[in-house]
């Protein structure tokens, strides 16, 4: 039977399983890439294959080595597939037959994303492979990736994970063809989805698989999607339009009731073109008995992806739907078949954090890589991941959706404990730390004061549009950290590269004492995103009252500390719900601050992000989703892109050409001109504008698209810069 939780429930240590008893076999320095290794080990085959589309490097910042280090502490013997030749299945072959199961991962980052750029360019480099090539995995590698393990193997399990597989376990917008796709477990043909981080899930199924349990009898666990075969026994279905209604619908009725076997698409179907609105179905309140085996079903795929109102409506239901303490079971209709999705996993404990965090990394690639320059290895390499999830729920943003909003925070000893390792072992240290961070800087053991509303709660933010009276906003647990980190011996600087939550930061006065006297590096990124309340108010981001409040602090320690320091804000292009107008005034507030924006971003819509549903379907499903709901403006078609790209970088005189016909347009010719009052010249350089050359887009690692250069000061640092997103 499947399993649905009404509260935040218990979960098994990840470390209290009886071991396999291939544990016999001890540790593996690096987890074997070759039949070679894999004799030296002892081993005659393997238990676990794991493929991924990164280099394998043995780093907890690298998802493949997080869950093959993980899966080997529970005694079993793993292999790793990385990067392999995708035209064939003979790299697939190359460990053997796995005794258990394949776990297939696109890699750190969706291949996607990975390979193209937000213009649809293919990227020249690839920062999760030696040497940056950018030519070593496939489009789409899950889907491609699992159809060879099956034609390696046609028996074995196949199970899909990783950031790809998570977000696109649902009908959803894929970009780069402009469609709505159905759930990638269909595509690839998969036994199992795994979503989130996926300790608990993998460490579930490799047990259960090794006691000779059936893959497709794996339905009760949180975390996993499948392909449903028979509706179960004992479950009440609510069609997802009692929930948040889409459109016009009929007179209540008990959600419970399963009057007829029409499907959710047909009752969707006619519930939009039925009654007035002001009999639109409200949403009863199950009681917890019924809660625990009630699962929504979602429009199906055939309906979402050619009604973009649909498609808003179910995103907005699945975002409701992401709380582990009140999440409920989601079915999607695809052609014939139903896909299941469970609710979220359950967040780790500090001590299980620590746990997967102290397991034997070497922090280091691969032998087989020789010294080959891996670039996210590099980033990375001195850096140490405090936390994990962030409760922002920013709308184009995907981390709430695979890490989740509940803030999964690791021991002081544990960090300290990785610092003094990298210390010790990692070679090149050199005294400086680059990151104590995460997805964010400062959420560092920030939860909700009481688990009951915790529990509870389906707001998709904490933060937005204020901080809920509910947070603890605590910053002493993190201040006492960089405290004992940086005293540490042969500690000699310690930089946060993070994102960080400004708006958090204001809130203790102290912390942004400590970080500006002794953690930033000349100069510290922030990311407002945009200076206008209709973008920032689809972004779910806080106005500039934050920002300034921010920089007065920012100024004043760095003042005190006797530092010339400067706040480089980031911001995004062609977001939904962003104006030509909105971008013009961004482009004034960068003018007039002395800003010119090195590299910009533009808003690249993600699969199952919340600003992609806008994207798609130009409703706004922060507010419930109705065909009358708020129409919203969103910038498409490259001409636009390019527009307001142009308007992050207005003092790029190959845009002037550009920006002149738009000013012209928008009734703001007064901006074109010499003096200091004018956005651009009105004169062109030669060799500039519409005859300069056009060059290509260089592909850069994930977030590292935005840095700023302030006029009038000593130029930063041309290097890369992270922000987690």
């Amino acid at each position: 039977m499947i399993n649905s939780a009404v509260s935040i429930p218990s979960a098994p240590d990840l470390f209290s399983y009886r071991k396999f008893w291939a544990k016999r076999f001890g540790t593996a320095p690096f987890l074997p890439m070759s039949r070679a290794e894999m004799e030296v080990l002892g081993w005659d085959s393997c238990d676990i294959v794991l493929v991924t589309g990164d280099a394998y490097v043995d780093h907890p910042s690298f998802g493949m080595a997080v869950i093959g280090r993980m899966l080997e502490a529970q005694g079993f013997r793993v292999g790793i597939i990385a990067q392999p030749d995708w035209q064939s299945a003979h790299d697939f072959a190359s460990l053997g037959k796995p005794n258990l199961f394949f776990g297939v991962t696109g890699g750190n980052m969706d291949s996607m994303v990975n390979r193209y750029t937000a213009d649809r360019r293919i990227r020249s480099n690839d920062a999760y492979t030696p040497h940056g090539a950018g030519d070593k995995r496939p489009d789409r590698a899950v889907i491609v990736y699992s159809q060879r393990c099956r034609e390696a193997f046609s028996e074995v399990p196949i199970i899909i994970g990783g950031i790809e597989a998570s977000l696109r376990r649902i009908a959803h917008y894929d970009y780069w063809s402009e469609k709505v796709r159905r759930s990638v477990l269909l595509d690839a043909k998969a036994d199992l989805l795994v979503f989130g981080n996926a300790e608990r899930q993998i460490v579930e199924i490799a047990h259960r698989l090794a006691k000779g349990e059936a893959v497709d009898s794996i339905t009760d666990l949180r975390g996993t999607a499948f392909v449903l075969k028979e509706f179960p026994a004992g479950w009440s279905e609510i069609d997802s339009t009692t929930v948040d209604t889409p459109g016009k619908v009929d007179a209540p009725s008990d959600p419970y009731e399963m009057k007829t076997e029409a499907s959710c698409a047909d009752r969707s179907t006619q519930a939009v073109q039925a009654v007035p609105v002001e009999k639109i179905m409200r949403f009863v309140r199950p009681s917890k008995a019924d809660r625990a085996h009630s699962v929504i079903r979602l429009p199906a795929y055939n309906d979402v992806k050619d009604d973009p109102v649909l498609y808003a409506h179910a995103s907005r239901v699945l975002h409701l739907e992401t709380n582990p303490g009140n999440a409920r079971a989601l079915v999607q209709r695809h052609g014939e078949r139903d896909v299941w999705f469970n609710p979220p996993p359950v967040p780790l404990t500090t001590k299980e954090m620590d746990g997967v965090f102290d397991l034997p990394y070497a922090r280091v690639p691969h032998p087989s890589y020789g010294n080959a320059n891996i670039p996210a290895y590099e980033m990375i390499r001195f850096s140490v991941n405090i936390m994990r999830g962030c409760f922002g729920g920013c709308t184009f943003c995907s981390i709430t959706e695979h890490e989740g909003r509940i803030i999964q925070s690791r021991s002081e000893d544990s960090i300290i404990r990785e610092i003094e390792s990298i210390r010790d072992t990692v070679p090149g240290f050199t005294g400086q730390i680059s990151d104590l961070g995460g997805p964010t800087a400062n959420m560092y053991r920030l939860s909700c004061k009481s688990t009951e509303i915790e529990s509870a709660c389906r707001k998709p933010s904490c933060v937005y549009p204020d901080i809920c009276n509910n947070l603890n906003t605590d910053h002493t647990p993190l201040i006492a950290l960089y405290r004992r980190a940086r005293a540490l011996k042969g500690v000699k600087k310690i930089t946060i590269s993070s994102g960080l939550r400004y708006d958090l930061a204001v809130r203790s006065p102290e912390y942004v004492k400590e970080l500006v006297t002794h953690h930033v590096g000349g100069y510290l990124k922030i990311a407002p995103e945009h200076t206008e309340q209709g973008p920032l108010s689809k972004m779910m981001k806080p106005g500039m009252g934050a920002y300034d409040k921010f920089k007065v602090l920012f100024e004043k320690f760095s003042k005190e500390a006797d530092k010339e320091q400067y706040l480089i804000p980031y911001f995004i292009a062609a977001h939904p719900g962003t104006t030509d107008e909105d971008m013009l005034h961004l482009a004034q507030w960068l003018k007039a601050n002395g800003f010119r924006a090195d590299q910009v971003q533009t808003f690249l819509p993600s699969p199952m992000a919340t600003a992609t549903a806008m994207y798609f379907s130009g409703k706004n499903p922060l507010r419930k989703v109705t065909r009358d709901s708020e129409e919203m403006f969103v910038p498409k078609g490259i001409k636009m892109r390019r527009l307001h790209k142009a308007f992050l970088r207005y003092h790029d005189a190959n845009n002037w050409p550009l920006l002149r016909e738009a000013l012209k347009n928008m009734g703001r010719a007064d901006l074109i001109g010499n003096g200091k009052k004018h956005l651009i010249p009105s004169w062109q350089p030669q060799g500039t504008g519409e005859t300069a050359p056009v060059k290509r887009a260089m592909g850069k690692a994930p977030g590292s698209t935005f840095r700023t250069q302030h006029t009038g000061l000593p130029k930063l640092p041309q290097q890369p810069v992270t922000k987690k997103r």
